[in-house]
């Protein structure tokens, strides 16, 4: 996945001021993990998962124990340096309540549960977390997701891109990441207040091209799982960003 430089002088800077020659692949590499709860009476729904994860990802990257001198902020620093790399995995009953336990964020949605700890050493989770499967994040939308309001931001997902919701959970915390990057201090600060609205949908055919026309930070997949390397998967449109 390529990153945005985020400007030095933000006052949610979370990450060293980065120089274009910055090699991410030599410096250690950190994981954010994420841990959706998927009970198998209650599964939530997909796109309101995916827009918790997108949400989750936010409220970390600006949360006081991630940023300044803030307990979390020295793995955010080591996260940010190198690959941005985020993991989706799953939980429930007893496996969910320990997660709980662990330092981290639950971010709630309409019917999603999503946990996001500090990032951790890409080979260094932690038991309670690396015991979680990566697997069997199959979930579905039980009707057909509204159209998105104009007001808020939208991350466009890939329409010709099949991915678990676990995989698109992580895209689109990618994309939100992004656009936090690209915009300007005022259009942070009032996201931020707002409580990070957002939407998650997937773009149809002519819109998908009209996205990648243009100049809205977009993911691009380091090609790790599920994906071939370079693959485009989400847009991020935000209405500050024109």
């Amino acid at each position: 996945m390529s990153t945005d430089q985020k400007p030095a002088d933000s006052p949610f800077r979370d990450a060293a001021h980065r120089d274009a020659s910055h090699d991410r692949d030599a410096a250690p590499q950190f994981v954010l993990p994420l841990v959706v709860r998927i009970e198998r009476a209650a599964p939530p729904a997909r796109t309101d998962a995916l827009e918790t994860a997108a949400r989750a990802v936010l409220l970390m990257l600006t949360d006081a124990r991630a940023t300044g001198e803030g307990e979390w902020a020295g793995a955010m620093r080591s996260w940010q340096d190198a690959r941005i790399r985020k993991v989706v995995r799953r939980a429930r009953g007893a496996e969910w309540r320990r997660a709980e336990t662990l330092p981290g964020l639950t971010v709630t949605g309409a019917s999603a549960e999503v946990r996001v700890f500090p990032p951790v050493p890409l080979d260094g989770w932690p038991k309670d977390l690396a015991r979680l499967q990566v697997s069997g994040t199959d979930l579905d939308d039980p009707r057909a997701p509204a159209p998105a309001d104009p007001a808020v931001p939208v991350l466009w997902l890939n329409p010709d891109l099949d991915m678990s919701a676990g995989k698109a959970m992580a895209q689109a915390g990618h994309a939100a990441q992004l656009a936090w990057y690209a915009l300007g201090d005022d259009a942070r600060a009032a996201w931020h207040a707002a409580g990070f609205p957002l939407a998650v949908r997937t773009a149809g055919p002519a819109r998908w091209e009209a996205l990648l026309a243009s100049r809205l930070p977009r993911v691009h997949d380091a090609g790790f799982t599920e994906i071939a390397p370079g693959s485009c998967t989400v847009v991020a449109e935000h209405p500050a960003l024109g």
